[in-house]
């Protein structure tokens, strides 16, 4: 298969969908029978890509583009284990024309970006992938470039060997990769991958001169660089080498919450408890604030009523920083209506905070999933007067709130948030 090399798209996107929610397990016999039937829909659709491109001399910009001439059974591109019918845990993925259960890595919106990594990892990578069948073992089924189904960790990424038939192969692609391609930017997560199969077959030689290579070209400027200097030196049990690396770096950066996070990470392991701690509430400002009072707002939601935290004392609140757009958010958010089903009768609410920037588009979602609790929209995105006042960072952002306004936790999602909610209305 041939690719089109256009530009680049960003690749933080990929840290948005690293820790996604995934599906629900499902009975371990229906579970294998699903992905039989789904790994035969992967290869199908697979077929008719190729068709597609050996007629169009280029890949479709959705797999809605391959029916009905290539593909004729829409019922392919549903998975099995799909609930929602068609409906991708990913938003960026969902395709303008039909149901489709896949993403689809080629997407307009990933194509750039697809095409360099390939350049990289060859046509092992995944170009069609599934995560309705995620359990212990894995999150994600593949079709790559070359036709091969095969499962992955959700960002395959972080661990390549997924991806190929044996360790060796992928030290072999990896190295040739960095060999080829030494400015391509999208080798982020190739070289502390590369450092750690090589401690994986006893090769600390090899592992030890690639990073005095990637040493040598090294900018003294880039934070990204260093972060990728410091995981192949974690990986290597250097831990002091990658203090003195990332005490450097707070100097060159000295607001970036990222370097006090892994400045807390590396103090925590090295036993300074107290440095560790103050690392992690700059890397964190709302973890100061649990058991604490957590400060009031007051906004208009979209029903133009005036809405405020005062207004929920004596409630237990779930104050959710969201949006549509967002791929873990929307994949909580059933979690977030059964929580809300079961106890909004004893005391527990919502408060929703909408970082969208389309009111239509909120609206309908809102409509569609009979979300019932208010909400707070702007319009203004990340610039939201709430979200800028609660300094979000990132969403989703479940900050849970007890009856007296003090924050019990900022990170209320999935089980937990059950389990923190009837704990606090118990008190």
């Amino acid at each position: 298969m041939k690719a089109i090399v256009i530009v680049a798209t960003l690749l933080s996107l990929l840290i948005s969908f690293a820790h996604a929610d995934v599906a629900t397990p499902e009975p371990a016999e229906q579970h294998e029978k699903n992905i039989e039937m789904c790994t035969q829909n992967l290869l199908a659709i697979g077929k008719a890509i190729e068709a597609h491109q050996k007629e169009h001399g280029d890949f479709p910009a959705w797999l809605s583009d391959l029916y009905p001439k290539h593909l004729a059974d829409a019922n392919v591109l549903l998975c099995p284990s799909d609930k929602e019918g068609g409906k991708p845990i990913y938003t960026p993925s969902t395709d303008p024309e039909m149901p489709v259960s896949y993403s689809y890595e080629l997407n307009p919106q990933y194509r750039g970006w697809k095409t360099e990594q390939r350049k990289v990892y060859g046509d092992a990578m995944p170009i069609v992938r599934c995560r309705h069948h995620a359990n212990e073992d894995f999150v994600a089924l593949n079709l790559s470039f070359s036709s091969r189904v095969y499962r992955s960790v959700n960002t395959w990424e972080f661990q390549p060997e997924d991806i190929y038939e044996s360790v060796e192969e992928t030290i072999v692609t990896l190295a040739a990769g960095i060999q080829q391609h030494p400015d391509n930017a999208y080798l982020t997560y190739v070289y502390p991958a590369l450092v750690r199969l090589y401690m994986e077959v006893e090769r600390e030689e090899d592992a030890e001169n690639l990073i005095n290579r990637y040493k040598e070209t090294l900018k003294p400027d880039s934070i990204r660089e260093h972060f990728v200097l410091g995981d192949m030196l974690q990986i290597m049990n250097r831990d002091e080498e990658v203090l003195q690396l990332f005490t450097k770096l707070e100097k060159l950066a000295p607001k970036n919450r990222s370097v006090f996070r892994k400045l807390g990470e590396i103090h925590e392991k090295l036993g300074n408890a107290e440095l560790a701690n103050e690392y992690r509430i700059k890397a964190d400002p709302a973890r100061a604030l649990i058991g604490k009072p957590v400060p009031d707002f007051s906004a208009t939601d979209l029903d133009g009523n005036s809405i405020s935290l005062a207004q929920y004392r004596g409630k237990v609140v779930l104050l959710d920083f969201w949006a549509v757009w967002c791929g873990p958010c929307i994949a909580e958010m059933p979690n977030v209506k059964a929580v809300y089903d079961t106890y909004k009768n004893e005391g527990f609410d919502i408060i929703g905070i909408s970082l969208d920037t389309d009111e239509n588009r909120l609206r309908d979602y809102l409509t569609e999933n009979e979300i019932p609790w208010r909400q707070v929209f702007s319009g203004k995105g990340w610039e939201s007067p709430v979200a800028r006042q609660y300094d979000i960072r990132g969403i989703p952002a479940p900050w849970l709130i007890d009856r007296d306004g003090k924050l019990i936790s900022h990170r209320a999602r999935g089980e937990a948030l059950e389990n923190m909610v009837l704990e606090a209305l118990k008190e």
